[in-house]
């Protein structure tokens, strides 16, 4: 065979189209019985494409590797994957955020696009083909493919049953590949919590501030049966991972002077639930500062706990359920190019690399640089 890419997500799609593009003869094998299937997935609640922001200030957000990452995003940023999902007949814009969605908010148009744009250049699909690392296993029994070049982009290790399994990892390492541990990325945290909080279960706490150390977020989560979840949470998951405590900062708009001075014309008859609403404080955030604020402090140690509301979390989320992974092949197993040093001829990208980022755009913009930047160096071969 000319050239095998493995996994059929934004990164495998990218590089297939890119060896097609360079006249090589394509077979994209997936384990699933459809393809995409995380993508399609994040399209449910607006597919973000990416942020539209100066290309530094964007490639910031992949921490340590985005010295790694820069020459890809430089090739293919934010401005290039608009355009890109314009020449699949999608149009775009950006929302006040700055992220930016295709039009449809959904990713079934853009992958049926860009699935057609890929047969027409010759490229073949084989569905429900799961490698195992030495052949596949398929409908029709095990099979062996033999391939000038081959592309793996089998994900990372979360949402298993959308084909992200990191089932690769011990494979890889068999045969001499670093392979970084797999930590979750941009997940929800457990909580134990009283009986108390049942009725809250499901409710948004907006306009909070999230602190941990030294970073600061204003941004929306959910009070779950399970703990925290949603993008306030995910913007500071990497270090509350890694051990930063949490402090939700509940009035954000007020300093604690002013909130002091307001506590104090409350009247005295007032039940403590009483006061925290008076002071605009929805009826969920009022039992978060219950929960973890008893006994009730007065005046200005009141103020003082609700810019800095202690949540005491019980650990991440379990990797399967994160959105997204950190760790995969270590940049020294690769080369510039994205090949595998212990592997000649075989290249990887995608989320099997070892990065991380933020929601909001940022993962998929680099999926589809890596798939990109391997598919090309794949075709140069």
């Amino acid at each position: 065979m000319d050239a095998l890419v493995i996994g059929a997500g934004p990164a495998g799609l990218m590089a297939a189209e890119e060896l097609a593009r360079a006249g090589r003869r394509v077979v994209v094998c997936d384990g699933k019985p459809s393809v995409g299937r995380k993508l399609l997935m994040a399209g449910k609640s607006g597919l973000n494409l990416t942020k539209a922001e100066p290309l530094d200030l964007f490639a910031d957000h992949y921490f340590e590797a985005a010295d790694w990452l820069r020459p890809m995003l430089n090739a293919f940023g934010p401005e290039e994957v608009q355009d890109w999902a314009r020449g699949l007949g999608q149009e775009v814009f950006t929302g006040s955020s700055g992220k930016v969605f295709p039009v449809a908010m959904k990713a079934s148009p853009l992958l049926r696009a860009w699935l057609a744009r890929l047969a027409t250049l010759g490229g073949e699909i084989r569905p429900r083909w799961r490698w195992t690392g030495e052949g596949f296993d398929t409908p029709d029994g095990p099979q062996r493919i033999e391939a000038r070049v081959t592309v793996l982009a089998l994900g990372g290790a979360s949402w298993s049953r959308l084909g992200s399994d990191g089932a690769w990892a011990p494979w890889l390492e068999a045969k001499g590949v670093g392979v970084a541990p797999f930590r979750p990325a941009n997940m929800g945290f457990l909580v134990d919590w009283s009986p108390h909080m049942a009725r809250h279960f499901g409710n948004p706490v907006k306009g909070a501030a999230l602190c941990t150390g030294d970073r600061r977020e204003r941004g929306e989560f959910v009070v779950s049966a399970r703990g925290l979840e949603g993008g306030g949470i995910y913007a500071v998951s990497r270090e509350l991972r890694d051990g930063a405590a949490l402090r939700l900062d509940l009035l954000p708009d007020l300093t604690e002077a002013k909130l002091t001075a307001r506590l104090a014309q409350g009247k005295a008859k007032d039940s403590a639930a009483n006061r925290l609403r008076k002071l605009g404080l929805s009826p969920v955030a009022v039992a978060l500062v219950q929960e973890f604020a008893r006994p009730l402090p007065e005046g200005a140690a009141l103020a003082q706990r609700l810019k800095a509301l202690p949540v005491p979390l019980a650990g991440p989320r379990p990797l399967d359920e994160a959105i997204s992974v950190a760790g995969g092949i270590t940049r020294a197993s690769l080369t510039e190019g994205l090949e595998l040093r212990a592997l000649p001829g075989t290249f990887a990208c995608g989320e099997m690399l070892d990065w991380e980022a933020p929601t909001g755009g940022y993962l998929l913009t680099a999926c589809l640089a890596s798939g990109r930047w391997a598919g090309r160096a794949a075709a140069g071969l």
